[in-house]
C-alpha cells in the first residue's frame, strides 16, 4: 500500500479564502473542487455574488468582510481588480498569521509587488507570492465561472530573488495549481508587465479601438458582426470586456502600454502610407512569421526554485 506524500515541511492547506468570487475567483473555487481539494473554501464578495458562488459549489461559505473572511485560512487569493488588490494587501497584511500565504491573480506585477514588499517588509518572501493566470473571458461575473477555465493556460509567477518555490506553503500551492492543468512560468515582475503589455493589454486596446470606431462609423444597431464573419468576431470579441477591470490595468501599467501603442501607431501609419507599394508585402511576410513559428514563451522559465 502506497502512502500519500505529505506536503513539504509537514504543512497542509486546509482552508482557502478567495477575495473576489467573480469569473476568475469563482472559476478557481470550482477548479479546486473539481480537482480534489478537500478543505474549506471561503469566498468574500457582495452578498448576491456569494450566494451564487455557494449555490454552484465554488465556495463553502461566504463572508463579506475581507479580514473576517481570511481568518483560519492558510492561503488567501485576491481576485479583485488590480486597484482593489493593492488596497487589500495593505489592509490585510497586519491581520494575516505569519504562516498564511497571500497571492493574487491580477495581470500586472511591478506596482503590486512593491506594495507587498512595503506591507510585509523582510518577511515578504515567506508571506506573499505574485502570480497571474493567462485565462479569462470577455464576460465577467460568477455566472460565467468555469472549472476548466485554467486548463492549458500559463500561470505566471514573479517570485522575489530569495523566494523558494519548492518549499513550504508555496510548494503546496503550486502543486494545486498544476492539478488545475496550468503550466507554471517564472518571470521577473517588470519583464512580466512588459510581456503582458504585448500579449494581453495591447490586444484589448486594439479590440476596443476597432469596435468603438465601427460603432462611430455605422452606429450601434448595424449588423456588422453578422456580415463581417468570423474574422471580425474574433478581432472584436474581447471588446466586450468590462472597463472596471481594464481601468486598473491601464493605470498600473500605463507607460508600457503607452509605449507599445505608440509603436503600433507607427506601424499602422507605415501600412497606410504604403498601401500601393511593395512595402505592404514586406509587412505581410513579416506578420506571417508569427504564425509560422512554433510556439515558445519569450523570457520565461518553467523551472521552480
Amino acid at each position: 500500500m502506497t502512502r500519500s506524500r505529505k506536503p513539504p515541511g509537514g504543512q497542509r492547506i486546509r482552508q482557502i479564502t478567495i477575495v473576489g468570487t467573480g469569473l476568475i475567483g469563482g472559476s478557481l473555487g470550482l477548479a479546486l473542487r473539481k480537482n480534489g481539494f478537500p478543505g474549506k473554501i471561503i469566498g468574500c464578495d457582495h452578498a448576491a455574488v456569494l450566494a451564487r458562488a455557494k449555490q454552484i459549489g465554488a465556495i463553502n461559505q461566504g463572508v463579506s468582510d475581507p479580514i473576517q473572511a481570511c481568518r483560519g485560512s492558510e492561503l488567501v487569493v485576491l481576485a479583485t481588480p488590480v486597484g482593489g488588490i493593492i488596497e487589500l494587501i495593505e489592509r490585510l497584511a497586519p491581520h494575516l498569521p505569519s504562516n498564511t500565504l497571500l497571492t493574487y491573480v491580477g495581470s500586472t506585477k511591478a506596482e503590486i509587488v512593491a506594495g507587498a514588499q512595503s506591507a510585509f517588509g523582510k518577511n515578504a518572501p515567506q508571506r506573499f507570492l505574485a502570480g497571474h493566470p493567462m485565462a479569462g473571458k470577455e464576460n465577467q461575473g460568477i455566472k460565467f465561472a468555469d472549472p476548466d477555465l485554467f486548463r492549458g493556460a500559463v500561470w505566471f509567477l514573479s517570485p522575489s530573488p530569495e523566494q523558494k518555490l519548492k518549499a513550504g506553503r508555496i510548494a503546496e500551492y503550486l502543486t494545486w495549481l498544476k492539478k488545475l492543468g496550468v503550466t507554471i512560468a517564472v518571470i521577473d515582475a517588470d519583464q512580466h508587465d512588459q510581456l503582458c503589455t504585448w500579449i494581453s493589454h495591447v490586444p484589448q486596446m486594439l479590440a476596443t479601438a476597432l469596435a468603438a470606431t465601427l460603432v462611430e462609423e455605422y452606429g450601434e444597431d448595424a449588423p456588422l458582426l453578422e456580415s463581417g464573419g468570423r474574422a471580425l468576431r474574433e478581432m472584436t470579441r474581447i471588446a466586450a470586456s468590462p472597463y472596471s477591470m481594464w481601468r486598473d490595468i491601464a493605470i498600473t501599467n500605463k507607460k508600457s502600454i503607452a509605449d507599445a501603442l505608440l509603436k503600433l501607431e507607427q506601424k499602422v501609419a507605415h501600412l497606410r502610407e504604403n498601401l500601393d507599394t511593395c512595402e505592404l508585402e514586406v509587412e505581410f511576410e513579416s506578420a506571417h512569421k508569427l504564425k509560422n513559428r512554433s510556439p515558445r514563451r519569450h523570457g520565461v522559465t518553467e523551472k521552480g526554485r
